[in-house]
Parts: structure tokens; sequence; C-alpha cells
């Protein structure tokens, strides 16, 4: 088999089964594991460089708006490729290629490959399309392998953190203007033992004012901008620091959005056990991601 991912998730769940040598293409953006950015790239960033949060923001609305993709997909890389799985997402349109262009471009292909979407909106769902790509990829075996880890270290976790004080957490996917993580991301906040006051699992991500941050006198503040690093999200969170001092929130904390939060694939359970470290260190002794205090 021969398999394109269009979105970094995918990518990174494609090698979590083992099918990394059938990987044959991937976009730009597919830092993870390592050797996918080795891969083809199919896809270039049609937004500048450099941009602040809120010129991106804009940019991204601008061309949405119009109906224009922020993503390009390389139609003669991709036909060269000769996929058989062309592996995407319609979720969000700021996070890959639109999902209508792909199966436009993919119907033009001869053989037309096969093209599936990953659009989770819970972590349970994330736990589906691990179902889904096994049975396109016929990997049944290793991913009954991998839920079972899945679930052992997501069990382990609430285990740990049942019997602790719950703080009440507000995530920040992004900070001009102001969104609150949605999705999963509440979901693994209550999970990891504390309490999302303004986020709803398995809702779009929500524009909110600092006033509304503030209203909801956090104890937590978790510094989750898309598409940062945990370094990145320190630098972005510092340029906000006025406002985020002014939630009065004893603890601001900076963590790899990218890694854990952003992308809902494997290591979403990696992000679990950052933020249960994070919220109960005395009973979740370690934490695989960076906590980087503002």
């Amino acid at each position: 088999m021969r398999i394109v991912s269009l979105v970094p998730h995918a990518t990174e769940l494609l090698f979590a089964l083992g099918l990394g040598e059938q990987v044959v293409g991937v976009t730009h953006e597919c830092d993870y594991p390592e050797g996918a950015s080795a891969r083809r790239h199919v896809t270039r960033d049609l937004l500048p460089r450099g941009l602040a949060q809120h010129e991106i923001d804009a940019a991204v609305r601008e061309r949405t708006e119009r109906g224009e993709a922020i993503y390009a997909l390389d139609e003669d890389v991709l036909a060269d490729l000769e996929p058989t799985l062309i592996v995407t997402q319609a979720l969000c349109p700021v996070c890959a290629v639109s999902y209508d262009d792909v199966t436009a471009i993919a119907g033009r292909l001869d053989p037309q490959p096969q093209v599936i979407s990953l659009d989770p909106k819970t972590l349970g769902e994330t736990m589906g399309d691990i179902r889904t790509v096994a049975q396109a990829t016929k990997s049944r075996d290793a991913a009954l392998e991998l839920v079972a880890r899945q679930r052992s270290r997501i069990d382990a976790v609430k285990i740990a953190v049942r019997k602790e004080r719950r703080p009440d957490v507000v995530a920040i996917e992004w900070f001009d203007p102001v969104f609150i993580a949605g999705h999963w991301t509440p979901q693994l906040i209550e999970l990891a033992g504390g309490t999302d006051v303004l986020g709803f699992a398995g809702e779009r991500s929500e524009q909110m004012s600092w006033d509304a941050v503030r209203a909801a006198k956090p104890e937590v503040v978790l510094c989750i901008p898309c598409g940062y690093d945990a370094a990145g999200a320190l630098d972005q969170a510092r340029l906000f620091e006025d406002e985020l001092r002014s939630t009065g929130a004893r603890r601001i904390v900076a963590l790899d959005a990218s890694a854990y939060f952003s992308r809902p694939g494997p290591r979403l359970v990696d992000g679990l056990e950052t933020l249960a470290h994070l919220l109960h260190p005395g009973a979740v002794a370690s934490a695989p991601g960076a906590i980087l205090e503002l």
C-alpha cells in the first residue's frame, strides 16, 4: 500500500500502527515521529511567514471567507506518488488542505486512491480513528494493541488523581483574538484532575474576551496556542503577560500544543499525563512534556 497523509496527526497515527514504510507522502508540517519529515512533501503554506497572531487570524478569515485555501496541494507530486490511500481531515479549514480540494484532485488520479477523513471532536473519537485507519490498512492487530496501551495509560491517570482536589482551569488556544480550547482538550483537563471552567468537550474552540477569562477566575491558565511548541507558546504568552496576570491565576504555564493538544493523534495521552503532573505532581510523578511557567 502507498499512503499519503495530509494531516500531521494522521501521520503520527500511521507510524504508531507500524505503517511508516508505506507512507510515501506527507504535509510540510509533518515533523513527528523521526523520519516522517523525510517523506516527500505534497503541501505548502500559502500564508506569509512571520505574521503576528492577530495577522494570522485576519489572513485566515479573509481567505476562508473568499473560499480560498490556506494550504496548497501539489497535484503533480501527488500523482507521481501514485497513492492507493489518502488520509485527510475536514474538521478544521485552518489545519489542512480543503477536503473538497483533496477529493476533487483524487478523482482526477488514475487509478483513483481511496480517501478517508479523520475528524475527531472528542478523545473517544480519536480512538475510533485508530479503528478507521486499521480497517483501511488491514492493521487490526496493531490497532488493538495501540488502543489497549492508550486506555491503560488513561486509566492509570484517572486512578492516580481520583482523590485529588480539582483546580479550576482555563485553556487558551489563541491569544489575539482569545480562543478557548474545545474539542478534546476539556476532556483531557477533566481526566487529569482539573475542572475546565470555560471550554466545552466536543464543541469547537470558542472566541472570548479577556473579560470573560477574568470572570472565570481560573486557578491555572494553560497557554497552548495552536501549532506552537512549549518554548514558542511561552514566547507568545509573554506578549500577553499583562492580560494573563490580570486573570489572578496562581499558575500560568506554557505547554507543547503542537505535540500534545492541537493534533488529535496518539500523543494526546502524553498531553494528558503532562497535565496530570502539572495539576497533581504528588500523584503523578513525571510528565512526558515540558511545563514552562510564565
